[in-house]
């Protein structure tokens, strides 16, 4: 009967552990977790803080039981894996509840470790009262504080995606904001016109952003904390410190297996990692880009799924593939919605592609629908051949079904021209007749000629 380990057990992981016992009902799974909780959704947990009325337990998607009794794994929650030894195929696995250390033979192994916040070195991160937000354990934490005592005053450092929508979960519980950005923007990756936007949503809601601000610490302060700054100093009952994730790769790196140039664990379209019978999937893992063709690291839930199911698949003997992203991803901010897929400028930049960019705003409905808003699409396409390279929307509604149409043309590696050919829905309460994609593809493909013109 075959062991198949696996070491993490949120999105990658549960879907390895699940997929291989599907394939195959005899083979032995072990599914180890370093926290208390398992498969829950970490992409849920700001609208879960938002309400508080919502127990945190909300997000947890598969209980630990319904793992062990009505799938058959061997499910072991606070039991952390410590190292490995390929050579042997052995985990040294450490008990975290009884303080026991023992070792752990494989036949196959999936690494799941995911990515952790990344630690801003800032004085003052371990004070009371600061947060960060990437576990089910963080969810909770914050959410147990916000019902201890009436909160007025936060900070969210980082204006990510985490950091805009923890801005919209905190100011539903009345509490006064401020968002602090190094970058000179909010949304870091966005084009700036894109960003202005947002940044304009959040003053609308009376959300104070300061961007392009060096931190310096943050001090216990009469009544509360005080995060200080080149800018003054900002008070805040509650720190949320949202400076991006880095993937969880000791175990791998360690154990000698490869990392890739993103530092992630380097894997083949089978998830196979550089050492014998060990696969990686999730946070921790490298995909494929499919605009560029070269390695990526998109932490992402969708990709952490997929990714797990090959794995998983892979280690009872198949040979399933995971083809690849285009670094599809979505957030809402109070009320705007906000998509991106490909590449953008900075990515263009660096994979040395010579890329035209086209903005256009245009109504999301038909024009005597009520309730009409706008979305402003940005398209970037390749000078020589039109091809379809990036695109980021900024809206009032309608953001997520599009940005997946164009997530859909970059599979296909579609053209400006296939792109405005599209065939797309019209009703007046869902979009106008010239859909603003439509729109955005003609105007791209005119301003294209116009630059091979010049």
């Amino acid at each position: 009967m075959a062991r198949v380990v696996v070491v993490g057990a949120v999105a990658a992981g549960t879907s390895a552990a699940s997929q291989a016992k599907r394939r195959d009902p005899s083979a032995e799974v072990i599914l180890l977790e370093r926290g208390e909780q398992v498969s829950y959704g970490a992409c849920g947990l700001p609208y879960n803080i938002e309400d508080p009325r919502r127990s945190i337990e909300d997000v947890l998607v598969v209980s630990a039981e319904r793992f062990r009794e009505e799938r058959g794994i061997d499910l072991r929650t606070q039991h952390e894996a410590i190292a490995l030894d390929t050579s042997n195929k052995l985990l040294r696995v450490r008990d975290r509840q009884r303080g026991e250390e023992y070792e752990l033979g494989y036949d196959k192994l999936v690494l799941a470790t995911g990515a952790s916040a990344a630690q801003l070195p800032l004085p003052g991160s371990e004070l009371e009262g600061v947060f960060q937000l990437r576990t089910f354990e963080d969810g909770a934490a914050i959410k147990g504080f916000l019902a201890e005592l009436p909160r007025k005053r936060a900070v969210i450092v980082g204006a990510g995606y985490i950091g805009m929508e923890m801005a919209e979960a905190l100011h539903a519980h009345g509490i006064a904001l401020t968002v602090l950005e190094k970058a000179e923007q909010v949304v870091p990756g966005f084009e700036p016109a894109l960003a202005e936007l947002v940044r304009a949503e959040l003053h609308a809601q009376g959300v104070r952003v300061e961007t392009g601000v060096e931190l310096q610490r943050i001090v216990q302060a009469k009544g509360g904390l005080s995060v200080e700054s080149d800018r003054g100093a900002f008070a805040a009952d509650l720190v949320l410190i949202s400076v991006g994730v880095r993937p969880n790769v000791a175990l791998a790196k360690e154990a000698g297996i490869r990392l890739g140039k993103t530092g992630a664990i380097a894997v083949d379209q089978e998830q196979r990692t550089s050492a014998p019978d060990v696969f990686a999937a999730g946070d921790c893992a490298e995909a494929r880009h499919l605009v560029t063709g070269e390695p990526t690291w998109v932490p992402l839930g969708t990709t952490a799924n997929k990714q797990g199911k090959v794995a998983g698949a892979n280690a009872i003997g198949a040979h399933e593939r995971f083809e690849g992203i285009v670094g599809t991803a979505a957030f809402k901010v109070f009320g705007l919605e906000v998509g991106r897929t490909g590449l953008a400028r900075a990515e263009l930049t660096r994979a040395a592609l010579d890329a035209i960019s086209s903005t256009t705003t245009h109504e999301t409905r038909g024009h005597s629908y009520p309730g009409n808003t706008t979305v402003t699409t940005l398209l970037f396409a390749e000078r020589a051949t039109g091809r379809l390279l990036g695109a980021q929307l900024v809206g009032g509604e309608g953001v997520a079904g599009r940005i997946d149409v164009l997530a859909t043309a970059l599979h296909a590696k579609m053209t400006l021209d296939q792109l405005a050919a599209l065939d797309l829905a019209y009703a007046p309460p869902l979009a106008p007749v010239w859909d603003p994609l439509l729109i955005a593809a003609s105007t791209a493909k005119k301003e294209l000629r116009a630059a091979k013109s010049r």
